[in-house]
C-alpha cells in the first residue's frame, strides 16, 4: 500500500507525534526544532502496517537526522523506542 500523505488519518497521526516531541528533532544531540520537521515511522510503513498509525510508532526528526536513519530503522529502533516512551511518560 502505498502512503497518501494527504490521507486525514496519516495527516492526523504526524501532527500528534509533531506535538508529542514539541517539533523537535528527537536525535540525540541535536537541536533543530520547527515546523519543517520529518516524522519517521520507527518500524518501516512497509513492514510493520498494523502500527502505521500508532503515534508510538513515530519520532520526529529533522531532514538530516532522518536522511541518516532511513533504511536502518534497526539499527536505530531500540533508542528510538526508549525517547518515545520517555517522552510520553512526561506527557502524561
Amino acid at each position: 500500500m502505498a502512503r497518501d500523505f494527504d490521507d486525514p488519518i496519516y495527516k492526523e497521526w504526524r501532527r500528534k507525534v509533531l506535538r508529542r516531541d514539541s517539533y523537535k528533532c528527537q536525535m540525540p544531540g541535536c537541536k533543530r526544532r520547527g515546523k519543517r520537521m520529518q516524522v519517521h515511522h520507527i518500524q518501516k510503513w512497509s513492514s510493520a502496517s498494523s502500527l502505521r498509525y500508532e503515534v508510538s510508532n513515530g519520532i520526529t526528526l529533522c531532514w538530516d537526522c532522518h536522511n541518516e536513519v532511513n533504511g536502518k530503522e534497526e539499527i536505530y529502533g531500540g533508542l528510538f523506542s526508549k525517547i518515545v516512551y520517555n517522552n510520553e511518560k512526561r506527557r502524561s
